[in-house]
């Protein structure tokens, strides 16, 4: 595990801050501050893994029982 401001950061948390980078990333190169100003936001392959990040980071990997 990472440790950032000595809070010790898990597997899933690891991922999401990698795709957040990547999300941002793509946002600077196309200019935009927000996904859903994209033309391709629906059918968008790394905003999906991006969503699914966020999920695995609330629930720890745990399926089911979850909810927003």
């Amino acid at each position: 595990m990472q440790i950032t401001n000595e809070i010790e950061l898990d597997k899933f948390e690891i991922h999401l801050d990698a795709m957040i980078k990547k999300l941002q990333v793509c946002q600077d190169e196309k200019q935009l501050k927000t996904c859903s100003d994209c033309e391709a936001y629906l059918s968008c392959e790394l905003r999906e893994d991006y969503v699914k990040s966020v999920y695995n980071s609330m629930s720890k990997g745990d399926t089911g029982g979850f909810e927003f």
